[in-house]
């Protein structure tokens, strides 16, 4: 597999009786490929009616099928035509639903583990257009150049048809090695340019981490694995042995993560809270109507947490948003978040072929729906970017500094030099401005400042 869908599945209908209704069971996953029971068997929700499918639709249907039998330029099969009928009939529901062959269903399994072969890059279809959500960090795709937002308009010279964009992701399918030449359009650019991207075995670790500073934590998760919650709690009880004291605060990057499990996103979010909702999920049948509560235990001690967002921040992703903000227990920072609020249920058909549907919509803690309008960060940041100097800074000059000054008590007589900075700092604005609210959110907390003796380490993670 080249490229990967945007927004893998967050659960399959299979494993819905495995989730109790105030939380899910301990270490319950979706399974792509479980058995489950289409929602059709399902008994309807009381004082609904079952409307009669219209007799002028059921004519018009087969005299369209009729017509292509007869008048087509080329033969077409029964099969194929049928195939294409079920096709269209999912897509003309929303963009997230869809009929799936034996390689979907491999792909989406391959989402929920992390790795696969292509890329590196998450796609939406967008009004007839190919549009990148976010390249998986550290990628073929992101090395390349290719950024959230991105529009996908030519494949190795051939312009993508809005007609036919599962053909246009089937091209970026390839073995690792092979290359292939995308032509790009750059948000708020005008001219597309030319982008050769070599395809690789992706392998996703979902849950990165650092110091900052000391006792100030970084985590980053790229996307929501069947192991991302357990991953999680692996890497804070790293950083905190690193820091060798509690840590005093932690910024979480959920910037670009396209989403995921939601199995994943209840863990997640559990591991920062101690009670409260963490989102419920509302459909039309019985087994989609869902809610997830915290259970007691906190990563940070109840230390801060800011979250960082951005346009490229979806479904499970929101969904750890949602109940951090709406719990109060974090500050968002960034952009409005992309405002997937639904979820997939995958029903299978037989052994080769199966059905992702979209079965519910998710609400956050405190019942908004997300769906088409996002998270609004607490506070607002421009999509700006920081500069080096292009020379050295003049030194600053202070009482030490002047001729037969007063020797100071607690004056050292070697030269002052500033504390290691992570170097992601300097090039990131948002982060930069994530790690100040949070000193100023430790202080407020009157969280002990860490030993002087303490030292960043940014090259861990």
């Amino acid at each position: 597999m080249s490229i990967r869908r945007t927004f893998p599945l967050l659960f399959a209908l299979g494993c819905l009786p495995a989730f109790a209704a105030d939380g899910p069971a301990p270490g319950a996953d979706a399974d792509p490929a479980a058995a489950a029971t289409p929602p059709a068997a399902a008994a309807a929700k009381p004082g609904r009616a079952r409307s009669a499918v219209d007799l002028q639709d059921l004519r018009a249907f087969t005299a369209v099928y009729s017509l292509v039998k007869q008048a087509y330029v080329d033969d077409v099969d029964d099969h194929r035509l049928m195939q294409a009928a079920i096709r269209g009939l999912l897509a003309g529901l929303d963009p997230h639903s869809e009929y799936l062959g034996k390689e979907q269903i491999d792909d989406l399994t391959e989402d929920t583990t992390g790795s696969y072969d292509g890329l590196g890059i998450e796609v939406v279809q967008v009004e007839g257009t190919l549009r990148v959500v976010s390249p998986i960090d550290g990628s073929p795709a992101e090395r390349a150049g290719i950024r959230a937002g991105d529009t996908i308009v030519r494949i190795d010279g051939k312009p993508v048809q809005p007609d036919d964009l599962d053909g246009a992701i089937a091209k970026l399918r390839g073995r690792p090695g092979t290359e292939i030449t995308l032509n790009v359009l750059h948000e708020k650019q005008t001219v597309p340019v030319d982008i050769t991207v070599r395809r690789e075995v992706i392998r996703v670790a979902s849950v990165r981490g650092r110091l900052l500073e000391p006792g100030y934590a970084y985590v980053r998760i790229s996307q929501f694995q069947s192991d991302t919650g357990a991953q999680l709690r692996k890497r804070f009880e790293k950083l905190a042995a690193d820091a060798k004291a509690p840590l005093r605060g932690a910024v979480l990057d959920l910037r670009s993560n396209p989403g995921g499990l939601l199995t994943s996103a209840v863990e997640v979010s559990d591991a920062f809270l101690d009670d409260g909702v963490i989102v419920t999920t509302r459909g039309r049948i019985k087994e989609s109507d869902l809610s997830f509560r915290a259970t007691p235990g906190d990563v940070l001690g109840g230390a801060p947490l800011v979250v960082l967002v951005d346009n490229g921040t979806a479904s499970a992703a929101e969904i750890v948003a949602g109940a951090l903000k709406d719990n109060h227990r974090a500050l968002l920072m960034g952009r409005r978040t992309f405002g997937k609020g639904s979820v997939q249920t995958v029903l299978p058909l037989d052994a080769d072929h199966a059905v992702k549907l979209t079965t519910a919509r998710y609400y956050t803690p405190n019942g908004t729906s997300i769906q088409a309008a996002g998270i609004q960060p607490d506070i607002a940041l421009a999509d700006l970017a920081l500069s080096q100097r292009d020379g050295e800074p003049t030194p600053a000059i202070g009482e030490r500094d002047l001729r037969n000054h007063l020797k100071g008590t607690n004056e050292s007589d070697g030269p002052v030099t500033p504390g290691s900075a992570d170097r992601s700092l300097q090039q990131d604005y948002a982060l930069n401005e994530a790690l100040n609210a949070l000193k100023a959110l430790a202080l407020r907390a009157g969280r002990p400042a860490p030993a002087a003796s303490a030292a960043a380490d940014p090259g861990k993670g």
